[in-house]
């Protein structure tokens, strides 16, 4: 399961940075400026591998944080010093004329939306859309603690945000998040209900889980954990919790809830074994665990709604995804800065995305995660900071406009400063992923 997010993982990776820095390579060539490297990962002191075609060096290197493309006469990541030294060559990429040094610089991230538009593209015409509606979720939604909090409750049907309807319930909480909602609309016992949410709340649904949907109770033990509370006491892989105590469930809710109120305390188990009922009796976790793990069948309680496209109709559909996911990234990188939703401490490092691909191997959802981080990518790197794409821009673009060209010093400083950020940047998520994942 592991192994298969990092091949995953490395693989999508792999994919954006190459044709990101395609990008830059194609367009340094087409204004003819000499391309020495062209690598995949950075090769600090050593590279995996390497091997030279014409005039440039192409290779592997060991530090997976991205790669590049060293263009002669351009200060970059390689910080080659001595190059800059020497008077400039025709073939060099500060002899070109601003527009074309602009374009050069603005490809990597052309590169990565276009990659996301053909990704998105086919993916809907191979797969088409699949989604539950969300007036489909007819047992209503299961509020986890924190939804609790906020004042959603288990069995709550969600009828709109702000009073505007949406469609796929799986967009129900981004659309909370990203448009900053101020009331959700629920049907709770036959009435109409507003659930008010505040930015606190939005820091909270940033964060953690807050509704998912509420399912049916039908328990089939698939595996356990190390620990297992219930392996312990006798429960074996294929059983069917029916009761615990005695008492039955209509929902999953039902049955998690008696489960936690009666944490670190013995319950009786009833299963279902070769169509005999065993009673077993179980000392939960402190933490009100069973150590058990099923799998709910979605697809056979709901009904989901597919669109299928034709290769033509799926052109408009993808472009259409792509111009959204887009403006979803976008809003959500407005919430990092926000000091009350706190979005910085949500950011995550190599663990955060290797774990957003499925433990098995699963074509549509590899290409459309790796759709989307293309996305995130090119809005990334656009950033007007220096060492990214978005710092040569915006020295360009101050040179387009005032007529004066930044002094190499003042670049090399500039671009020092942007490499430095950016690992600090690097070293704070990462950071964040260790302590999510093993002090939480």
């Amino acid at each position: 399961m592991i192994l298969v997010k990092i091949v995953q993982f490395f693989l999508s990776l792999s994919i954006l940075v190459i044709i990101h820095e395609l990008g830059h390579f194609i367009f340094a060539k087409i204004f003819k400026c000499k391309v020495e490297k062209f690598y995949l990962f950075f090769d600090f002191g050593f590279s995996l591998f390497k091997t030279k075609k014409g005039e440039t060096e192409y290779g592997i290197g060991w530090m997976p944080l991205g790669g590049y493309v060293k263009i002669a006469g351009m200060i970059d990541e390689s910080m080659d010093k001595e190059q800059m030294k020497l008077p400039p060559q025709p073939w060099e990429f500060r002899s070109k004329p601003a527009i074309q040094r602009l374009l050069i610089m603005v490809a990597g991230v052309l590169m990565n939306f276009l990659l996301a538009l053909v990704i998105y593209i086919g993916v809907l015409y191979a797969w088409g859309d699949e989604y539950l509606p969300t007036k489909n979720v007819k047992y209503g939604i299961e509020a986890t603690e924190v939804g609790e909090k906020i004042g959603f409750a288990d069995g709550d049907k969600i009828l709109s945000v702000d009073h505007v309807f949406v469609e796929d319930f799986g967009k129900v909480v981004p659309t909370i998040v990203f448009d900053k909602a101020k009331t959700v609309q629920v049907e709770r016992n036959g009435s109409v209900v507003d659930v008010e949410i505040s930015e606190e709340d939005i820091a909270l649904m940033m964060k953690e889980r807050v509704i998912t949907i509420r399912v049916p109770f039908s328990l089939i033990v698939e595996s356990f954990s190390k620990e297992s509370p219930a392996k312990t006491a006798g429960v074996v892989k294929g059983d069917q919790v029916l009761m615990v105590n005695n008492q039955s469930f209509e929902f999953h809710d039902q049955f998690s809830s008696l489960i936690k109120e009666n944490s670190g305390k013995q319950v009786l188990l009833t299963v279902l074994r070769n169509g005999q009922k065993v009673d077993l009796p179980v000392t939960l976790s402190k933490d009100g665990l069973l150590g058990i793990s099923w799998k709910p069948n979605y697809a056979q309680d709901f009904e989901y709604k597919t669109i299928k496209y034709g290769f033509f109709e799926s052109i408009p559909a993808g472009i259409a995804r792509g111009w959204d996911k887009t403006v979803e990234y976008l809003k959500q990188f407005k919430l990092i800065f926000n000091r009350t939703t706190k979005g910085y401490e949500s950011l995550g490092g190599f663990l955060s995305i290797g774990n957003v691909f499925p433990g098995v191997w699963d074509w549509q959802a590899f290409w459309s995660m790796t759709a989307f981080l293309s996305i995130i990518l090119g809005v990334m790197n656009i950033l007007p900071i220096p060492a990214l794409d978005g710092g040569h821009v915006l020295f360009v673009l101050y040179e387009m406009i005032t007529g004066r060209k930044p002094s190499d010093k003042f670049l090399e400083y500039a671009q020092i400063i942007g490499l430095s950020l950016l690992l600090l940047l690097v070293l704070y998520a990462n950071i964040n992923d260790i302590v999510r994942f093993f002090f939480k």
